[in-house]
């Protein structure tokens, strides 16, 4: 793929939200004056380039925005450590073109079992073409969007730690640690639990510190798989924070609560898994040879705000919860999906007044959901009485096919709708991947653009068509007359008419060129 070239000049109708002032940002210095402000750059640098950075650089690199990704590592990390996509992320996936080239590299498992590890089968009817999870090591899905933003021509820089930074009304000064400074419109903190744009702005993070802390890793055992498995079951009576899986060419991944808390910047050893795996199951299995090694606690925790002026939050810089249930990462993924449209729209000029601001609106009760969930599941591994007893009534309860299937599209977020106000249930939901005439529904959204799928053959898009594209299509598989698409999949307008149509446009794509000019 060719890379498109950045655009030459800054853009213009760049404004900045109204409530920002420098006194917002405790501990920051006063912006310099405009005569001794470095020249823009770039019109986004993103802190951090994990999957939320590298997703959120692609985003708007399809609007031309030009962006530089700063990554504090040098080389990108050695162990390999294994990450599950859910069904919206796959869905969004598929939306940009990149679903085929990652299948390629993961392995699918059916969609089932996720809600604190509580095994049932995966739900009927799911409303998905894509009801699966999608097993895939982490470097390679790292490397996978990394590429991807480069392809559409993102500069990503490694070795580039944020030291400090200020902010005024035209832009962002960002200082690195060696000293060098750098000037966009806008900074965006992708940068990590311990996030230092997050602690530079001054946004609380507020939530609980860990309890309880887990080791995880893989490794090769030294007994038979049958004693493993033997005693792996005979622990999960008691213990569900245990497990021992085959991994594939004799490795296992092993999770064992480890014996307390203690800081996570230190690696664990493979002596500290022995020591732990003899304490619990009177045995190390004779563990030898590992991949990787690392631990995890259970802090939860929630940023107060998503943006302050022009620096933004998302990924873990923004929600930290334990892994249970495989959420982090894909919710981190489709901040960026929400946010990427809506931040371009912004610098390209076009977004309406208060588009930026419906980022923290949706998305950040998304993550009060999400840290929520992961908190009842972590309650339902404990093996206290109450918790045991609350986990058998759950577990009978998911034999109704509504609960799992409730629960599976929570832990999956194919069960989110935003709120746009009153109107047919699929409105603020994302649409699944349906047949249409030209193939498939997400093959056509793979620019990062609206679009109005009109089965009535009568509506038009009008002046918006830099921005929206049309497809008419009466045999498509739909209970409505036609739906206007975000470019993140979410169903912005139901109906049939015109001119209410055309206030919907206005709303989500602002006013056409013509009106802007």
């Amino acid at each position: 793929m060719d890379s498109p070239q950045f655009t030459a000049e800054p853009s213009s109708n760049d404004t900045v939200a109204r409530d920002f002032t420098v006194g917002d940002v405790p501990g920051r210095r006063s912006p310099a004056s405009g005569a001794d402000r470095a020249p823009l750059m770039f019109d986004v640098i993103i802190a951090g380039c994990g999957p939320t950075g590298a997703m959120l650089a692609a985003e708007l690199r399809l609007h031309d925005v030009r962006v530089l990704v700063l990554e504090k590592e040098t080389e990108p990390v050695s162990f390999v450590r294994i990450v599950g996509l859910h069904i919206r992320s796959i869905e969004l996936m598929a939306m940009r073109g990149l679903l085929d080239r990652i299948l390629e590299h993961g392995r699918q498992r059916p969609a089932g079992g996720f809600f604190a590890a509580i095994t049932k089968p995966a739900p009927k009817d799911l409303d998905s073409a894509h009801a699966y999870l999608l097993g895939i090591p982490q470097p390679v899905i790292v490397h996978l969007l990394e590429e991807h933003a480069i392809q559409l021509g993102a500069q990503v820089r490694r070795g580039g730690a944020v030291a400090d930074f200020e902010q005024d009304d035209e832009g962002v000064t960002v200082e690195l640690a060696d000293g060098e400074q750098l000037r966009s419109r806008y900074l965006v903190g992708c940068d990590g639990g311990r996030s230092t744009v997050r602690k530079l702005l001054g946004v609380g993070f507020p939530g609980e510190p860990s309890r309880t802390e887990t080791l995880m890793g893989e490794m090769e055992m030294g007994v038979p798989q049958e004693e493993i498995a033997a005693k792996v079951t005979e622990i999960h009576e008691t213990n569900r924070r245990f497990s021992l899986r085959p991994f594939g060419q004799g490795a296992y991944s092993v999770v064992v609560p480890a014996a307390g808390v203690s800081d996570r910047a230190e690696p664990p050893t493979l002596e500290d898994f022995k020591q732990q795996l003899r304490a619990i199951a009177g045995t190390d299995f004779g563990v030898h040879s590992p991949r990787w090694l690392s631990r995890f606690g259970d802090a939860t925790r929630l940023a107060e705000r998503y943006r302050v002026g022009r620096v933004l939050l998302a990924g873990d810089a923004a929600h930290i919860h334990p892994p249970t249930g495989g959420q982090g990462l894909n919710l981190g993924v489709q901040d960026a999906f929400n946010l990427g449209w809506k931040l371009a729209a912004q610098i390209r000029g076009w977004a309406p007044e208060t588009l930026l601001d419906t980022y923290q609106a949706e998305r950040h009760p998304v993550a009060e959901d999400v840290l929520d969930n992961t908190r009842a599941q972590m309650e339902l591994h404990s093996p206290e009485p109450g918790p045991q007893a609350v986990r058998r009534l759950l577990t009978e309860l998911m034999d109704f096919n509504e609960v799992n299937r409730y629960l599976i599209e929570k832990i999956t977020a194919i069960g989110i709708r935003y709120d746009f106000g009153e109107g047919p249930d699929l409105l603020g939901r994302r649409l699944r991947d349906i047949d249409v005439k030209q193939g498939h529904l997400y093959g056509l959204l793979h620019r990062g653009r609206g679009l109005l799928l009109d089965r009535t053959e009568r509506l038009t898009v009008g002046g918006w068509s830099d921005r929206v594209d049309y497809l008419a299509d009466p045999t498509a598989v739909l209970d409505v007359p036609c739906v206007l698409l975000r470019p993140d999949g979410h169903v912005a307008w139901i109906g049939d008419d015109q001119q209410d149509l055309d206030d919907h446009l206005s709303r989500w794509f602002g006013k056409p060129p013509t009106d802007l000019a």
